[in-house]
C-alpha cells in the first residue's frame, strides 16, 4: 500500500520524468565532480550494487561504465514506471534489475547487496526505520551504504532568488492542494542519520557537506531551480509569471559571460552495514 506521499512522488515524476538528472547532472563540486559520481567514487569497489530511488538511470550507467574487470551487477528501484523507462535506455542499465516498488518493502533476498546508493532521493522517504532496516537486510555485512541528501541553497544566488519569490505563491496555494510533508527530518542531519540507522545495525556515519555549482545559462538555471517538488501544484499561469520575474531579476545576478551563478549544498553520507 502507498502512502500520499509516495502516491505524489509517483504522479510528479510521470509528469516530469528525469527532472531530478536534469536539474543536478551538471552541477559539480570544488573537486569536478557531480553528486552522482561523487557516489560512484564511494562504492567503488563494490560488485552488486543496488540504486535506491534510481530515477532515470543516470547513476546506474556511471556504476555500469568502469574501466576494467568483470560488469557489476546492478539493480534499482524507483516508485516511478515512466522514469524506468528511461532508465532502461541507458547504455548498460539495460542488464540491470529494474524494478518499480518502495524503499519499505525491498523486492530483493537478504544480503544480496554489498553496495548501496541514493542520490536525491533517501531524505524523501517515510517510515525512515523501515527502509533502514530493509536496506541493513539486503546488504551483506560490511556493505555500504552511499546517499546524496539535499543541504539547501548555498550563497546568495539564483536559488536564494527563486525561493524569495517562490514561496509566497506556494503557500498561496490552497491547502488542499499543497504538496504533503515529504520524508524525515532527521536524514539532513549526521545525528539523526546515526538516530536511524545505527538501531538498524549500521555503523556510524560518514558525514560530508559539498557545494556544487550549478552555474550556467538562464534556461538551465531555471530548469534547476524549477525541479522544487513545491512547484508541482501551481497553476501553469501562476508558474509561467514567476518564471518571467525569476528571470527578470536574475538577470542582475548574470556573470559576464551571461551565466547565472547558482549552488546548492549536499550532504554525503556513508556508513557500513
Amino acid at each position: 500500500m502507498t502512502t500520499d506521499q509516495e502516491e505524489f512522488l509517483r504522479t510528479f515524476h510521470a509528469a516530469h520524468p528525469a527532472v531530478t538528472a536534469r536539474a543536478m547532472a551538471h552541477g559539480r563540486a570544488e573537486d569536478g565532480r557531480s553528486g552522482y559520481r561523487i557516489l560512484r567514487d564511494r562504492v567503488a569497489a563494490c560488485e552488486r550494487v543496488l540504486d535506491l530511488g534510481c530515477g532515470d538511470g543516470l547513476l546506474l550507467e556511471l556504476l555500469a561504465g568502469r574501466d576494467g574487470g568483470a560488469p557489476r551487477e546492478l539493480a534499482g528501484l524507483d516508485l516511478s514506471a515512466e522514469e524506468l523507462t528511461l532508465a532502461r535506455r541507458r547504455p548498460g542499465v539495460g542488464r540491470a534489475d529494474l524494478r518499480v516498488g518502495r524503499a519499505q518493502q525491498l523486492p530483493f533476498q537478504d544480503g544480496w547487496f554489498d553496495g548501496c546508493v541514493s542520490h536525491m532521493a533517501l531524505m524523501l522517504m517515510g517510515e525512515a526505520e523501515q527502509v533502514a532496516a530493509e536496506l541493513a537486510r539486503v546488504l551483506e555485512p560490511g556493505g555500504t551504504l552511499a546517499a546524496v541528501l539535499g543541504g539547501g541553497a548555498a550563497g546568495g544566488e539564483a536559488c536564494e532568488l527563486f525561493l524569495r519569490l517562490a514561496k509566497p505563491l506556494f503557500l498561496a496555494v490552497p491547502e488542499e492542494q499543497r504538496i504533503p510533508r515529504l520524508g524525515d527530518r532527521r536524514l539532513r542531519t549526521a545525528e539523526g542519520f546515526d538516530e536511524v540507522f545505527r538501531p538498524a545495525g549500521f555503523g556510524p556515519v560518514e558525514w560530508e557537506t559539498v557545494r556544487i555549482d550549478l552555474t550556467g545559462p538562464p534556461e538551465q538555471v531555471w530548469r534547476t531551480v524549477a525541479a522544487y517538488y513545491d512547484a508541482g501544484p501551481l497553476d501553469a499561469s501562476v508558474l509561467a509569471e514567476l518564471r518571467a520575474r525569476f528571470e527578470a531579476e536574475s538577470a542582475a545576478l548574470a556573470l559576464p559571460d551571461g551565466r547565472i551563478p547558482c549552488g546548492m549544498r549536499l550532504h554525503v553520507a556513508t556508513a557500513r552495514r
